[in-house]
């Protein structure tokens, strides 16, 4: 067995660690990130979406034209009704309104004059609501590309910060809520205000009485719908956070079956997650029985109300004072003006939330990068050297800006050298690598790539210099030919095949059921350890990148997949400036030097030789090596 130098876990590990508990409790951040949308105090945020809307005037225009068109017809109908009563049925007594309104012989003409505005009400609506959904998607797709495409731009610095169940879930969650609003709410409250305004103004030209005893309505309808309201949305909000907690422990759950299995607590977990259902159950059933009786109270009102008004005006009727076509119209304007008054409430709320949802993707949107994209940068010399020099570098992470993770280091790489970094975890090991990709800049000194200051670089020039193998490196979802592609977008499958040779994975690629086009699934958790790293690894030697980074690239190998990979990492290395963090002697022992750190610091530096001499930190690893138990005869002992 390779002997290795007893070096503590990594910090890179330990980030790696704690990356791997967020993703765990991503779905539960999901869920009550989505429960929670809290409505915004105002409408105001709305405003940052008509650069948005007004991107697509077509559309828009489209909208409008219709909008108008529907909101009329539907004014329309009801005096089309008014025919059809008073000059389509025998008897009709409003013979001054049927001359005027003339359009042919026979009893017919007026009923295929309201199936006509019938017909175009249907198709004005249609149209209507296919720009206004198409312009509320297209305004949505753009939002989300929008705001993924600055994700993609902010460093590790605002992710260190922020919950990415968060993130994600403005990303999804809140798009959806504004889509709702702007492909369907605000249509159908543009409408709704246009129509009801509409129909109370006829509705006073058809009978001013009735009319005044329709609007005595609102206060009445208006008052259970606070009262019960206010209850109802309290309830909604208990179930989402009882649904929330029913789909926070499932998930863990159903992320963790192995070990759930492997200790035999599966009756535990169906018994705790039947009660929080149960308890989701309860709570919407309580919520259900108090809608319900805000809806009797408010039906009985309305309709009590509409037949005190249809009484009424049966009244007028038999008196002669107004005609039933005109009676049926003005009916009709009643049920769209208080239907309206409902659809307006609710619509509201929509709003309301759409709005806080558009306040927290704009914060987003908001958040400046901590890397800077120079506005005239300098460019690498073809081909790209490799040399790298860390002058009097001093780095402290922003969660931790009292605690320097760097102090003062100053380190020269030449061209074409291997140089191996060791050291204790929290040493800064791979803090030195997230300083060489630029994902943080530093806090004093300088980092030169090649002579040139990398701040004075595009971070993308810079990135495509470097290749990196991290200690337990994420793979996507997708084919394994795409997850050795992600090193160099348009490799061809040739390319591709020969990196993973080179990496000593075809073998077991090729044993798989598709070979290169088998999908991997979620975070491809059907491979071994091994398998995973040797396909990061094969993404790294297809980048071909004159600065290779390896970071335990080996440490999830066995020894004979490790020897093979050393001799693949030897080949790669030539005419490469290669830095790597390993605890393996035979990594360490080929490095061309070895750079030993402890406290952010580097306390010694010079060949394996040379340092095993001078004693130190290196020599007592080395030391502590030796003298540690022989595990491959403990292993043949068993």
């Amino acid at each position: 067995m390779t002997p290795e130098i007893p070096l503590a876990e990594t910090s890179q590990t330990a980030e790696h660690r704690a990356d791997t508990d967020r993703g765990s409790s991503f779905a539960s951040e999901l869920e009550r990130d989505a429960a929670h949308r809290e409505k915004a105090r105002s409408a105001q945020p709305l405003r940052r979406l008509l650069p948005y809307v007004l991107a697509y005037p077509g559309l828009l225009a489209a909208f409008t034209l219709f909008l108008v068109l529907a909101s009329t017809l539907t004014l329309i109908l009801p005096g089309a009704f008014r025919l059809v009563v008073d000059c389509g049925f025998a008897g009709a007594s409003d013979s001054a309104i049927c001359g005027a309104f003339s359009i042919g012989d026979g009893l017919s003409a007026y009923f295929l004059a309201g199936i006509a505005v019938a017909a175009l009400l249907g198709l004005a609506s249609a149209m209507r609501f296919y720009f206004i959904s198409r312009l509320g998607e297209r305004v949505v797709a753009d939002l989300r590309r929008n705001v993924f495409d600055h994700l993609l731009s902010l460093s590790p610095t605002f992710y260190a910060s922020t919950r990415t169940g968060e993130v994600l879930s403005r990303l999804t969650t809140d798009t959806t809520l504004i889509q709702t609003v702007v492909g369907s709410s605000v249509s159908v409250a543009l409408r709704t205000v246009a129509t009801t305004t509409g129909a109370l103004i006829l509705m006073v030209v058809v009978n001013w009485q009735l009319a005044l005893m329709v609007l005595a309505l609102g206060p009445v309808i208006l008052g259970p719908i606070m009262l019960f309201g206010r209850r109802v949305q309290r309830l909604s909000r208990s179930s989402q956070d009882n649904l929330a907690d029913a789909s926070a422990r499932a998930s863990e759950s159903l992320q963790a079956i192995e070990t759930v299995q492997a200790f035999t607590r599966e009756p535990e977990e169906r018994s705790r997650f039947a009660d929080a259902v149960e308890t989701t159950f309860k709570v919407s059933l309580a919520r259900i029985e108090v809608r319900a009786w805000m809806t009797a109270i408010i039906f009985t009102v309305i309709l009590s109300g509409l037949i005190a008004v249809l009484w009424f005006g049966a009244v007028q009727v038999q008196a002669g004072s107004i005609t039933p076509g005109a009676m049926t119209q003005f009916v009709m304007y009643a049920f769209v003006a208080v239907s309206g008054v409902g659809m307006l409430t609710e619509t509201y709320t929509e709003v309301m939330r759409a709005a806080g949802a558009t306040e927290r993707l704009m914060e987003l949107l908001a958040a400046k990068p901590d890397i800077d994209v120079p506005e005239m940068p300098e460019h690498f010399a073809t081909p790209v050297r490799g040399e790298i020099a860390f002058d009097n570098v001093s780095f402290a992470y922003p969660t931790r800006p009292d605690a320097l993770a760097l102090e003062g280091i100053s380190l020269k790489v030449e061209p074409g050298q291997t140089v191996a970094l060791v050291g204790p975890s929290g040493a800064g090991k791979s803090t030195m690598f997230q300083l060489l990709l630029r994902l943080y800049d530093p806090a004093s000194g300088q980092l030169n790539v090649d002579g040139i200051d990398i701040s004075r670089l595009d971070p993308t020039e810079l990135r495509n210099a470097l290749s990196i193998v991290q200690q337990n490196a994420p793979l996507f979802g997708g084919s394994v030919a795409d997850n050795i592609r992600f090193g160099r977008a348009g490799a061809s499958l040739e390319d591709v095949i020969e990196a993973a040779k080179a990496a000593n994975a075809d073998e077991f690629i090729m044993a798989l059921p598709e070979g290169y086009q088998t999908q991997l699934g979620e975070n491809a958790r059907t491979l071994s350890g091994g398998q995973r790293q040797r396909l990061a690894i094969a993404r790294a030697i297809l980048r071909d990148a004159p600065i290779l980074l390896l970071d335990e690239a080996t440490s999830a190998l066995d020894s004979e997949s490790e020897a093979v990979i050393q001799t693949a990492f030897e080949t790669l290395s030539r005419n490469r400036t290669t830095l790597v963090i390993a605890h393996r002697l035979a990594t360490v022992r080929k490095a061309d030097f070895i750079v030993v750190l402890e406290g952010g610091r580097i306390v010694d530096q010079g060949t394996h030789t040379e340092l095993l001499a001078r004693g130190g930190l290196y020599a007592r690893y080395i030391e502590l090596q030796f003298t540690a138990p022989d595990e491959d005869a403990v292993s043949a002992s068993v």
